[in-house]
């Protein structure tokens, strides 16, 4: 669900001349991401403990009710959106919808349907599998291509999920990445799939936290988008940095839609997730594997 949000805005921002080139992730840019990544399980704890409001929207009325009337909002979760790092950037958004009618089984047969997401969150994703799965933690792939201005690129990664319920209204999925590769060359003679934490450096690492809510009359869902990309120069950061963020707001606003419209297009009652989790348990776990 989280990762095709980001190639479009990251790559449509790095289309720029110059910009275009090999660059490997380096081991203080990996170590500000695990921080960052740290303090974001931290905050989803304080939700979950009920420290703070479980759901996002409920920290403002204006955007509670701006969700329920049917709007898809999206902000800045941290800052404006972009955060840098040592020869890096994290980008971190946050976005909320309400599918009326909608169920918690159905949000989460959307989102762990896996083997579906070329076609839901078409035309980004090209191929999507299902790689294993347990009662609450799923391991799946995704490619997904775009091709902005004189660029043609492809990613193609493994990832992790893990999802609790609360209780019977709330519940949350965690996902992170084990391996992003990007494809160079793709579908064009000569396409070869380069070495992990090498290529121009479009996405390094995603990790995402969804959460659902069922009340009034449907289900509320939020996703915090959280990526780990090359850093942009200071001379052209001017520039591109709002591109980032506008085209980050578009794309995670499609997402949001292409989600609730796939929740609403099932059939009631909808049907429940192949893989799912009753237990009640406030602590965010760690699979295995790289974030």
């Amino acid at each position: 669900m989280f990762s095709k949000f980001w190639l479009g805005a990251v790559l449509a921002a790095m289309s720029a001349p110059g910009l275009v080139r090999g660059m490997e992730l380096e081991s203080g840019t990996l170590n500000a991401w695990t921080n960052y990544i740290q303090a974001a399980r931290l905050h989803m704890q304080r939700r979950t403990g009920g420290a703070e409001s479980f759901l996002w929207i409920d920290e403002s009325p204006n955007r509670a009710d701006r969700v329920r009337r049917g709007e898809v909002v999206v902000e800045p979760a941290e800052g404006r959106g972009t955060l840098g790092v040592p020869n890096g950037m994290i980008h971190h958004w946050i976005g909320a919808v309400f599918v009326p009618g909608g169920t918690i089984d159905g949000v989460k047969s959307v989102i762990q349907n896996y083997d579906g997401y070329q076609k839901i969150y078409k035309p980004a994703v090209v191929e999507s599998k299902a790689l294993a799965c347990t009662t609450r933690e799923r391991e799946f792939s995704m490619i997904w291509h775009r091709h902005v201005l004189f660029v043609n690129s492809a990613i193609q990664g493994q990832f992790w999920s893990h999802d609790v319920m609360l209780d019977d209204h709330r519940g949350y999925d965690v996902s992170g990445t084990k391996q992003v590769q990007e494809i160079g060359n793709y579908a064009h003679r000569g396409e070869r799939v380069l070495a992990p934490d090498t290529g121009n450096g479009f996405i390094w690492r995603l990790h995402s936290i969804a959460r659902y809510e069922e009340r009034d009359g449907g289900v509320y869902l939020e996703l915090e988008a959280i990526a780990l990309t090359r850093d942009i120069p200071a001379s052209l950061r001017w520039l591109v940095a709002p591109a980032v963020n506008h085209l980050s707001i578009d794309s995670l606003t499609t997402t949001l839609r292409q989600t609730r419209q796939a929740v609403s297009a099932l059939p009631a009652p909808a049907q429940a997730a192949a893989c799912r989790s009753r237990d009640t348990d406030v602590a965010l776990a760690k699979p295995g594997g790289a974030e």
